[in-house]
């Protein structure tokens, strides 16, 4: 799951001792659900780094971190591949995710920019106040997302109409999908029908408990 030269090279950065490790994950690599980030941050913690400088490690050796050492991760807005936050923003509301993952991974390329623009929707969710505001405003993020990188099969978003989703939700790189809904509203049947449609990994759980 995690290259041992990236493993070797985020312990070198951090001047730790190389050693045996294993690490376990339930998500595919290139799933863009911050695997490859969380792994390099388990590493250096078992390896007894307790130091500043962890995710600028993970950017030197990887290209791109996720923020998985903040403590609310879904309250900053992100530059991944500067290793920083950009600003503060409010986390999501509460809401129910059921989603898997789709397709082949496709691994984080540093050099990687073709992303669509999404300036617009970050003012959006600033003065959103209810989970179908925010749920509405991920949806466009995906659907820019997929008309601008593909695949063009995509099946999340009719899944979201047909299942009664307040909105989709999708890795901009990598194979992690998902539906939207209110907390104890997610209907059953829906991990069926999204296994169906192609997805793997299919499990449903809470998010936003912080806020």
């Amino acid at each position: 799951m995690l290259d041992p030269d990236l493993a070797r090279a985020l312990l070198d950065r951090l001047g730790l001792a190389h050693g045996w490790f294993r690490i376990e994950s339930e998500m595919p690599p290139g799933g863009g659900a911050g695997a490859s980030t969380a792994a390099l941050i388990a590493l250096a913690r078992a390896a007894g780094f307790e130091g500043s400088g962890l995710i600028a490690a993970c950017l030197a050796v990887e290209g791109a971190s996720d923020p998985l050492t903040f403590p609310q991760p879904d309250a900053v807005l992100w530059a991944p591949r500067l290793g920083r936050v950009i600003d503060d923003l409010a986390p999501p509301p509460p809401a129910e995710i059921v989603g898997g993952f789709w397709g082949n991974g496709q691994r984080t390329d540093p050099a990687d920019e073709e992303f669509p623009d999404v300036a617009d929707l970050v003012d959006a969710w600033r003065g959103a106040e209810t989970l179908a505001q925010h749920a509405a405003i991920a949806a466009e993020s995906a659907r820019r997302c997929t008309l601008l990188r593909g695949p063009g099969a995509d099946p999340i978003e009719a899944l979201a109409g047909t299942w009664g989703a307040l909105g989709h939700l999708r890795a901009h790189t990598g194979s992690a999908r998902g539906l939207i809904f209110a907390p104890g509203t997610a209907p059953a049947g829906v991990e069926d029908a999204l296994r169906a449609a192609g997805l793997a990994q299919v499990l449903r759980f809470a998010t936003g408990a912080a806020r």
